[in-house]
Parts: C-alpha cells; sequence; structure tokens
C-alpha cells in the first residue's frame, strides 16, 4: 500500500491518501473572529482545497466528524454545511461538542473521501 502525505510538519499532514481513501486532518479556521458559520465556511474551504490536492472532491466524502465549541453552534455550522453539500451527496457524520484548542475557534472538521 502507498500511503502519500501532503503539507506535512512534525506532528501531523494535513491530508493523507492511502489504499484509495483521503484523510483530512481535523481542519481549523484561520479567521477566528468570524462567527460560527463563518468559520464553517471557511473550514469547508479548506476541505475543497485539500481534496482537490489529491484528486477528488466533496461528493466523494463518506464519513465526516464535526467538533464544536458549543453545541448551540450546530444549527449556524448546519447551514454553512447544507449550502455546501448543495443538498446532494451527504456523507455519514458525527457531530459532538468538544474543548478546541483556542478559546476562539467554534468549528473543526475531518472529512474521509474516496478517490
Amino acid at each position: 500500500m502507498t500511503i502519500t502525505r501532503h503539507e506535512s510538519s512534525e506532528i501531523y499532514s494535513k491530508v493523507v491518501e492511502a489504499n484509495g481513501l483521503v484523510f483530512t486532518s481535523g481542519i481549523i479556521p484561520a479567521d477566528l473572529g468570524r462567527d460560527a458559520k463563518g468559520q464553517a465556511e471557511e473550514v469547508l474551504g479548506e476541505i475543497d482545497r485539500l481534496l482537490a490536492l489529491c484528486g477528488t472532491d466533496k461528493s466523494k466524502i463518506a464519513m465526516a466528524n464535526v467538533w464544536l465549541a458549543d453545541i448551540r453552534h450546530r444549527e449556524a455550522v448546519n447551514e454553512a454545511w447544507k449550502a455546501w453539500l448543495g443538498g446532494k451527496d451527504t456523507p455519514a457524520r458525527a457531530t459532538v461538542e468538544a474543548k478546541l484548542v483556542d478559546p476562539r475557534m467554534l468549528v473543526e472538521i475531518a472529512v474521509v473521501a474516496a478517490k
């Protein structure tokens, strides 16, 4: 099996290709001044970029994990999510409340997609 790592640091790779699958790390927003919907839109845009880097796209996402600093942000994040997916190719998804790295960070998302 070949494993290809992209945008790697000493700690992690932002995205990894293995055995016909693409795994993103937990993707976080750079602009922590935005609201939950804005942060989600930024994260989803970065996921688009990473999937394209690996030759796939959001229509092939099989599983998504969404971490929210406050579960009350779920509806705002869902608005961004629904607009991003356009109501089709919805993956399996888990959404949980979690303490994120920075208190200004409201959302983190990781996905697994097919190539």
